[in-house]
């Protein structure tokens, strides 16, 4: 407010001053047109209204009044400030729309990717999702976690693909997860089920005919008891996750990976469930290619592993979440080619009378468990 009202000063004062042949008062159009590109519509039609009011001053001062020119411009001024209204009118119109519009997407994107707890059973849990679209806060990439009765289960997984049709699948794999997993069935068999699913989708009518007609999802499907200190992982072709332990990053490689979810191949092999260690103090790192592929300015990729290793002293998730995600932006200068997501976990100890409600003894044998 103080500028445009300055401007108006300054140029009805040099106005007034200059000599008679010389008229400043047309330049009195810019304080309406500045309020516009940062005021509301009322601010833009007061200054609007100030700027005609000095013009009339203008020509008191000068004994024209009522001469053509300053009748022309005193209209000029009028109309010119009257569509600088009208517009910054509708501006803020369309900005309130999508204000609305931003709202109620956001809205449907946290129901779709909800938020994940920061604790689970004795797990605790940070994470983060940076969409390679603008404006966006979900995409391809996607996360869930859940308790069963036994323990916590997540999966991390990544739709081969952009746009609308990518965040299609991630919903309809996300709800699969959502439906099957406290029913508890063995890693494989839930693999099944979320390819079975996928697959039945793929024979569906496309409502768009210019989507992609195959995709499939990588994944990780991570099965966490309460009892013991293991955990049980299904790798359907997703980079493998990196487990923090006593000082060293391993990566948590499979014997043998698991078809990616989607590809509907009847012999396809359904993988190996390794178990790992995963004891009280240890972090395990799920991630999409979105963080391990992010390039520099001179294109090698980000070293996750190795930067893993510098903060292996951190003290909760929380905290080596933050170092991985300014890190990962300096080092590609915030500018991401793909969905990016990461999830950090981190085993607590807990003494047996803390445990989570519908804690039970947990079968030491189960269908397709690694050994060892």
């Amino acid at each position: 407010m103080a500028i445009p009202v300055a401007l108006i000063v300054a140029i009805t004062v040099a106005d007034v001053l200059s000599p008679e042949n010389v008229h400043l008062g047309p330049l009195l159009v810019v304080a309406p047109a500045l309020t516009a590109s940062f005021g509301s519509s009322r601010l833009t039609a007061l200054v609007g209204a100030l700027a005609v009011t000095a013009l009339v001053a203008i020509s008191v001062v000068r004994n024209s009044v009522l001469t053509l020119n300053h009748e022309t411009q005193i209209a000029a001024l009028l109309i010119v400030s009257a569509f600088t209204v009208l517009f910054c009118r509708l501006r803020e119109r369309h900005l309130a729309e999508l204000a609305q519009v931003r709202s109620v997407a956001e809205a449907a994107q946290r129901v779709l990717l909800r938020p994940l707890p920061e604790r689970i059973g004795d797990v605790r849990i940070a994470s983060a999702y940076r969409a390679a679209t603008d404006q966006a806060r979900i995409g391809g990439d996607l996360y869930a976690a859940l308790r069963t009765g036994h323990g916590t289960r997540l999966l991390i997984g990544d739709v081969r693909g952009k746009g609308l049709p990518a965040i299609e699948e991630a919903a309809l794999v996300l709800g699969a997860f959502r439906s099957a997993a406290h029913r508890e069935p063995s890693l494989p068999e839930l693999r099944t089920e979320l390819e079975e699913t996928v697959c039945w989708n793929l024979l569906q009518p496309p409502a768009d005919s210019t989507a992609a007609d195959e995709s499939f999802i990588t994944a990780v499907l991570v099965d966490i008891p309460d009892d013991g200190s293991g955990i049980e992982v299904l790798n359907c072709g997703h980079p493998a996750p990196l487990l923090v332990h006593a000082g060293q990053v391993t990566a948590l490689a499979p014997r043998q990976y698991a078809t990616p979810i989607g590809m509907c191949l009847p012999q396809a092999p359904n993988g190996d469930v390794d178990a790992f260690p995963f004891a009280p103090g240890d972090t395990l790192v799920l991630y999409t290619d979105g963080v391990s592929e992010a390039r520099d300015h001179t294109g090698h990729f980000y070293p996750l592993a190795d930067r893993l290793a510098a903060w292996t002293d951190t003290e909760s998730p929380e905290e080596l979440l933050t170092h991985v995600r300014g890190d990962l932006n300096g080092f590609c200068k915030g500018t991401f080619d793909d969905d990016a997501a990461i999830v950090v976990l981190r085993r607590e100890a807990v003494s047996g009378d803390e445990r989570p409600p519908g804690h039970t003894a947990r079968q030491q044998t189960r269908s397709g468990v690694s050994p060892g």
